[in-house]
């Protein structure tokens, strides 16, 4: 599954969508980027969880609904094992912020409709594969307001952040991306993203969307800036 040469520096991903025709897509066009290389294709959880084993992937595209057990109890699998893998969950308009929300706190990296055009989803897979948070800032507020009305049980002052951490926090919970943040905190790229890992590290977080979604619960994000 994609071209033979160099294949230490391209991103691996695993693709899982119980619908054949987009699931073989989606194959071919990962297959066709010079920086990626599909490393399995899988139609139900089951398959997926044992893929993954086997072959490793950086970035995980699946779809929420699948035949026997939905995304993110997959997420929640492969990431007991791999906690480091991006998971990327394509959803359906039947697809509420409940579900979104139970998604993020399984540590998946972001949301894309099934609908999206395919040169979104390859972006995504990079955006992914480097740590961003790929998330509609609607879709945010929804699962933001989720959280907010389901409180986790840490107080906030448990987890030590900094001043200059709760700054940086504060605006990915507005949607905003490292480079983003690093420009309006008047901070380098390389200081920014050394912030958003301790965050990460300081709230048990696997990515930046699992970081705010904690944070929120926990009362650390009052509101998001959307």
């Amino acid at each position: 599954m994609g071209a033979e040469g160099g294949q230490g520096d391209r991103t691996r991903v695993l693709i899982v969508d119980d619908q054949r025709t987009l699931l073989d897509l989606l194959e071919i066009v990962v297959g066709q980027q010079p920086d990626l290389e599909c490393v399995g294709a899988a139609t139900t959880g089951k398959e997926a969880i044992e893929l993954a084993a086997e072959h490793r992937p950086d970035v995980v595209l699946t779809d929420y609904r699948l035949p026997d057990i939905d995304g993110v109890e997959v997420t929640v699998r492969i990431k007991q094992d791999q906690p480091d893998v991006r998971v990327i969950m394509l959803t359906g308009h039947g697809d509420d912020a409940r579900a979104m929300l139970r998604a993020s706190m399984a540590g998946v990296s972001g949301f894309l409709p099934k609908e999206s055009p395919i040169v979104e989803v390859m972006t995504a897979i990079r955006m992914a594969k480097s740590g961003g948070m790929l998330i509609h800032p609607a879709a945010l507020a929804a699962v933001l307001a989720e959280a907010r009305n389901e409180p986790g049980p840490t107080p906030q002052e448990e987890f030590g952040l900094t001043q200059r951490e709760q700054e940086v926090l504060n605006l990915l919970g507005a949607g905003l991306d490292p480079q983003t943040i690093a420009r309006a905190l008047s901070l380098s790229v390389h200081t920014a993203r050394g912030h958003v890992k301790s965050i990460l590290s300081k709230l048990g977080a696997h990515s930046q969307l699992e970081a705010v979604v904690v944070a929120m619960r926990a009362g650390l994000v009052k509101d998001a800036a959307l």
